[in-house]
């Protein structure tokens, strides 16, 4: 047969506004232009690059009621993929659907409209699809798991969270379990599956920072079934692959930007997949045209430092150019230093920078006792012994055996005998 040539992408959170200001030229903020724009290439890579078909494993939006402009600039791309005769497997993810299981996701409105050429991947289903140049190819959709819809009412009453997620797993265990017999069924034609949810086994990220909806998770046995010649994963924002270099590949394809910093050191891509006769192979892909906005940490440690300020500004010069990245500055520095860091300076050199997130000082304090409202001055040696055992909450028995050695040795200093 002829191979079947897929791009994989997943999470894109088109609405995430974070480090960001409006765009004059579109009025859209920049933050969400940069997600759009990578979008735009994935979309120019389908089509100049012959990818048969195009996989979205879930959450286009920020939230789950986009605005109208958002869900406008969604559309575009999709339908240029999608007009270029490239099949599009757009799957419901949890920032994607409703609250209650009858309400429409914020992707429905492809199916209503009937989209040439764009599958809703929003209930667990076998379809029956051709490829670009004519390639049968069996696509099995597993959408993020609605609790309400997969656990009966009957079901749910007077159990804990523990034993609804139980339920919940083993729910969607079945319901993966069925959709591999259904392919295996026609085992004649090549078939992969598409899932937004977690995995055991997944190392997560700052996908949990913005979650909606309380996760749950499979085994990655559940996945490694030979049926699947490619098993295609979203909701996990970093790029990882959970079945190493084994059959089927188990791949999330990771977020296509960064969300925040805790995503500033991972890949941001999408992959492409080649099913053939052989074994499935796969790259990850990092960029196209351009690559996702960097988020640069500069960290400084001024503490043995006369001048702090110029210190943390010699810092900045050394970074590369910051003019594409959102920068944050953390500094350590002792209390005593504070007042010397001058905050107007240091923002002045970060003026290059594509968005300045922050300047956290990190402020090594000096620990200190509380002795009431009393002149230390004004306590003999004894005494301020006595009000450290009180402050550390001492125990009695304790504090008066200290009390007594303590008294031994302040009378020795002084050079007096101990009654």
């Amino acid at each position: 047969m002829l191979p079947i040539k897929l791009l994989h992408t997943a999470d894109i959170h088109i609405g995430m506004e974070n480090y960001g200001r409006v765009d004059p030229a579109t009025g859209i903020n920049a933050r969400v232009m940069d997600f759009l724009r990578r979008l735009s290439d994935m979309a120019d890579y389908a089509i100049e690059q012959g990818v048969d078909l195009f996989v979205f494993a879930g959450d286009a939006y920020r939230t789950r009621d986009p605005n109208p402009t958002y869900q406008r600039e969604f559309a575009r791309r999709i339908k240029k993929i999608a007009d270029a005769g490239i099949p599009v497997i757009l799957l419901v993810g949890n920032h994607d659907m409703p609250n209650v299981p009858r309400k429409a996701s914020s992707i429905t409105i492809f199916d209503t409209l009937e989209v040439p050429n764009v599958i809703v991947g929003d209930r667990e289903a076998l379809h029956a699809i051709t490829c670009r140049r004519g390639q049968p190819l069996l696509v099995a959709t597993a959408p993020y798991p609605l609790r309400t819809a997969l656990i009966s009412r009957e079901e749910q009453q007077g159990k804990s969270l523990a034993e609804l997620d139980t339920l919940l797993q083993n729910a969607m265990i079945e319901n993966l379990q069925a959709l591999a017999g259904q392919a295996r069924q026609r085992s004649d034609v090549p078939a992969i599956l598409a899932g937004h949810f977690s995995v055991n086994e997944a190392s997560h990220g700052s996908e949990q920072n913005i979650m909606i909806g309380r996760d749950a998770a499979v085994p990655r046995s559940v996945l490694i079934d030979s049926i699947w010649r490619y098993v295609a994963l979203g909701h996990v924002h970093k790029h990882q692959s959970l079945n190493r270099d084994a059959q089927p590949p188990v791949v999330y394809s990771g977020s296509i930007e960064r969300i925040d910093f805790g995503e500033e050191h991972e890949p941001k891509g999408f992959v492409v997949a080649e099913i053939g006769d052989g074994p499935t192979t796969w790259q990850f892909v990092p960029g196209y045209r351009r690559e996702a906005r960097p988020f640069v940490t500069v960290r400084v440690d001024v503490r043995e430092q006369a001048e702090p300020t110029p210190a943390v500004i010699a810092a900045i010069e050394q970074q590369r150019d910051l003019s594409e990245s959102v920068v944050r500055v953390i500094v350590k520095l002792r209390q005593e230093q504070e007042a010397s860091l001058n905050d107007r300076e240091i923002v002045r050199a970060l003026e290059g920078a594509y968005f300045v997130a922050a300047l956290q000082k990190d402020v090594e304090r000096t620990d200190r006792i509380r002795l009431g409202a009393v002149s230390v001055e004004a306590l003999t040696p004894a005494e301020l012994l006595e009000r450290y055992l009180e402050v550390k909450k001492t125990p009695a028995e304790r504090a008066k055996l200290l009390l007594e050695h303590g008294a031994a040795l302040i009378s020795a200093m002084d050079g007096a005998s101990v009654d």
